[in-house]
């Protein structure tokens, strides 16, 4: 059985932090690449560790992801006309954490629209950027949404989120004041999501999504402890039902 719409990627994730305290610090994940219209449609075994779920993102949970979608970009006159490319985390065993979430509009020429990238944060709130790529999948857009208590709020991204192809890279670059505090960058490659691949995938990386989220809090109390100033939440979390 072969998943032909979907893909794994075998990535690296980097966070580099300038600000206060130079940390650096990487781990290894997997991602999927998914037509939000063809979901990967696996073997009753395997379907508890790749879940798709829209409660797992902004909008109605009731509805499908693609149409939450839809919705919050008709206000922002986009039209859906093609097909939608997400690259996210699945849920696996029940729980998922998706520190961000890449949409790849389409219009019925195949060509990218535009790109949203929806942020999670560990306090469980959600925002979505709307994004106006050029054609090296490059944009700006200012910060708006709370996510590291180490991190003040204010700012501007500059984001690297080219469509993926046989390698991912994608680079989210966050500049305050003419300098550089945070910069994360993606890198993987391309791997068919054949049922096989699937299996070896989850058997070699198991309970990714809890990892990451242990992982962020892990660097999170690290910081802490090395006493960089926490900036108190007053900003209202968005997360849209």
């Amino acid at each position: 059985m072969v998943l032909v719409t979907a893909a794994l990627y075998d990535a690296v994730v980097t966070h580099t932090r300038t600000e206060r305290l130079h940390r650096s610090f990487q781990h290894r994940i997997y991602l999927w690449l998914v037509d939000l219209d063809d979901l990967p449609r696996l073997p009753a075994p395997l379907r508890p560790f790749a879940r798709f779920d829209a409660s797992d993102h902004l909008g109605d949970p009731a509805a499908s992801i693609k149409d939450n979608l839809a919705a919050w970009l008709v206000p922002q006159g986009i039209q859906v006309t093609g097909r939608v490319l997400m690259l996210a985390s699945a849920r696996v065993l029940g729980y998922v954490f998706n520190p961000i979430t890449v949409y790849w509009v389409h219009d019925e020429a195949d060509r990218v629209v535009c790109v949203v990238a929806e942020v999670h944060n560990t306090y469980g709130g959600r925002h979505r950027y709307l994004l106006r790529t050029d054609d090296r999948g490059r944009a700006r857009a200012d910060k708006e949404f709370y996510v590291s208590p180490f991190l003040e709020m204010g700012g501007t991204y500059r984001m690297r989120l080219p469509r993926p192809g046989a390698v991912l890279s994608l680079t989210v670059a966050l500049s305050q004041g003419g300098k550089t505090p945070f910069t994360a960058t993606l890198v993987g490659e391309r791997r068919r999501a054949t049922t096989a691949e699937v299996l070896r995938t989850v058997a070699r990386r198991p309970l990714m999504p809890h990892r990451v989220s242990a992982l962020i809090r892990r660097h999170g109390v690290a910081l802490w402890l090395r006493r960089v100033p926490i900036v108190p939440r007053t900003h209202p979390q968005e997360r849209v039902r």
